[in-house]
């Protein structure tokens, strides 16, 4: 039987898909170690390609950081899916708002950047985001449904008070190792066994 031909199309969109991920990875971590304004030049440093091919798949610092955040949006939503198949109502909630801190907490500028995306029906991350609030919305309301978590809020109430520990440990690097005493405070206030004013 003769050998499959080669396709190099097919080959080369391989290879720019694998350079891309490549990419994507090597910058998560520099802009862990160097914040959000990470030097690009770095990241391709790092990658062990020039600047013009991290260029030539993110134009500017907008479009990586989008890339990014995309990456991180649909990986939490297909999160809160499985957590909703797999935990009960509750754990499920506390188990991705902890995800959800610690990612917000990974990259200085992060919180600020992903928040200014929550409204921009514009922004090329408006789908990402709407997608990853529809599943918080879920995991929030079957907790609620089960009579854990108090009914008076809904999921952009959450997201903004997790999103506020991570801003403040942004803004103080000393609280980092409160971050999880901050996040247990908020769970307790949830808990729909208080009683509200």
């Amino acid at each position: 039987m003769d050998s499959p031909v080669p396709q190099p199309g097919r080959t080369a969109r391989s290879d720019a898909r694998r350079n891309r991920e490549h990419l994507l990875e090597v910058a998560g971590e520099v802009l862990a170690e160097q914040g959000t304004q990470a030097s690009l030049r770095e990241i391709a440093r790092r990658a062990g390609v020039g600047l013009g091919t991290l260029y030539r798949h993110f134009p500017n610092r907008e479009a990586l950081l989008d890339a990014l955040l995309r990456q991180r949006f649909d990986e939490l939503t297909a999160l809160a899916e499985t957590l909703a198949d797999t935990r009960e109502p509750r754990t499920a909630l506390v188990e991705w708002l902890r995800t959800f801190l610690a990612g917000s907490t990974t990259y200085r500028g992060l919180v600020t950047d992903m928040i200014a995306t929550i409204d921009d029906e514009s922004s090329a991350l408006h789908a990402s985001c709407a997608a990853m609030r529809a599943a918080t919305s879920e995991l929030l309301t079957r907790a609620q449904r089960s009579g854990e978590i108090r009914g008076d809020v809904d999921h952009l109430d959450v997201i903004a008070l997790v999103s506020a520990v991570g801003w403040i440990v942004e803004q103080s690097p000393r609280l980092v190792d409160r971050s999880d005493h901050l996040y247990a405070l908020i769970m307790d206030a949830l808990t729909a066994s208080r009683r509200e004013p």
